[in-house]
């Protein structure tokens, strides 16, 4: 039966593996075989994983691979992805060869803007706040040089602090807004500390002040970035989309047609930026950026017209097919797990050791070849032919076929559609 522990996080890994073993694992041996046998066997990698969180048993692995042939503003990239669904790295490595023959993928970082609040509630003259605001505010600025200082020597900081008016929303609410530049760091620990020096300040000179009583709630940054903005586009002759499934005046006419179904259409919308997102995850996660973070950002920024809608959009002009997306990406590529996990460092070598504006660029890239992949199959052949083909591993793993019953299935479904039902089918009929 399952039951509660006190001072779990003080047991050492094997006495945390075996009391969840123990009490809520049904086949205990094979489960504690199974957590183990992922520990690595290099104890000092190992120890690395175990101290990047809380309370660890055992490593989760997800496959690392390449896209290669990504063309960039006239530069060649492998782009490597951490992700476990099928076709995804297909998807965007065809992609990437089709559009590589067409000029390849026109990017540009249009800004870099990141942002943090300090929530507050006063309950005085809005005027007198103001007032307070305009005499404090190099104060704020000056009481976090110390932290700030190392930033600025590489050309980043605090940009600018502006007083909020939220009370429409909830009764005194107000907000310290505050704009930064971080460079290569995505810059979340250099934000969150900025921020709390202000509330500090903020509040340290409201005590001096008789009528400024003001109730500090929280400093933290905010994950929509929707001033960090990166441009990424692809373009050609129509003439050129030309596909042995369909013409290409009719392939481009049906592509567009359907991102604008994906504008209009929320319950379209968020499947197509979920494809988007196949993509820009497994780049993010690779190189050791907080993919939960720019997922939050970006389907906010999808909404900010008050509609969910398309990140990516698509025109038929003057005989030529234009596919773009303006997507916020708030990258690092120096802090955090860029420089300690060993993977990301060999994924950001691959990349080139970009800058967190490159990162960006080409993370925007990963997102809308997937997109295209996808579109692309949806207004030709369907998704499932070329996605089932990619599952039919995962199906004979789980059966637990041998190599041979792989080689022989795998042949039978190059000439016939894969479902789970007609490879179990198979299976079974070579068991037989």
């Amino acid at each position: 039966m399952s039951t509660s522990i006190s001072g779990f996080s003080k047991l050492t890994k094997s006495e945390k593996i075996d009391w969840i073993v123990t009490n809520y694992l049904s086949n205990s041996s094979t489960a504690k075989e199974t957590i183990v046998q992922y520990f690595n066997e290099d104890k000092k990698l190992q120890q690395l994983h175990d101290e990047f969180i809380e309370n660890t048993i055992s490593n989760y692995y997800l496959p690392f691979g390449v896209a290669p042939n990504f063309l960039i503003n006239g530069k060649t990239y492998a782009i490597p992805m951490a992700i476990e669904e099928s076709s995804v790295v297909a998807a965007a490595s065809k992609a990437a060869k089709f559009w590589m023959d067409r000029g390849g993928f026109k990017t540009t970082v249009i800004s870099t803007t990141k942002i943090g609040q300090v929530h507050f509630i006063y309950a005085g003259d809005f005027n007198v706040l103001t007032a307070f605001f305009k005499n404090v505010k190099s104060q704020l600025i000056a009481d976090a040089k110390p932290i700030t200082r190392n930033m600025e020597k590489r050309g980043g900081g605090i940009l600018d602090i502006e007083l909020r008016n939220k009370t429409e929303a909830i009764n005194g609410y107000y907000q310290l807004h505050a704009t930064f530049e971080t460079l290569d760091a995505m810059g979340a620990n250099f934000i969150n500390s900025c921020l709390e020096q202000f509330a500090k300040t903020f509040k340290t000179e409201a005590k001096k002040q008789r009528n400024v009583s003001i109730e500090i709630i929280m400093s933290i940054l905010s994950n929509y970035v929707p001033d960090c903005l990166v441009r990424a586009e692809v373009s050609c002759k129509v003439e050129a989309l030309k596909d042995k499934h369909i013409p290409a005046e009719t392939f481009a006419q049906k592509f567009v047609q359907a991102v604008a179904i994906a504008e209009v259409e929320p319950y379209r919308a968020v499947t197509h930026n979920k494809g988007i997102m196949n993509g820009i995850d497994a780049v993010v996660l690779a190189t050791g950026n907080d993919f939960r973070a720019v997922e939050a950002g970006v389907h906010a920024y999808a909404s900010k017209d008050g509609k969910y809608t398309s990140l990516t959009h698509a025109k038929i002009e003057n005989g030529i097919f234009t596919f773009w997306m303006e997507i916020p990406l708030a990258l690092g590529t120096v802090g955090g797990l860029t420089n300690l996990h060993p993977l990301v460092k060999v994924a950001l070598d691959i990349l080139g050791k970009p800058t967190a504006k490159e990162l960006m660029q080409i993370v925007a890239v990963a997102g809308l070849a997937q997109n295209f992949g996808a579109l692309r199959s949806l207004t030709t052949t369907g998704i499932q032919e070329g996605h089932m083909k990619m599952h039919l591993m995962n199906i004979l793993n789980q059966f637990e076929a041998t190599t041979t019953e792989k080689e022989t299935i795998v042949n039978h479904f190059k000439t016939n559609i894969v479902t789970h039902s007609a490879v179990v089918s198979e299976i079974e009929k070579l068991r037989r």
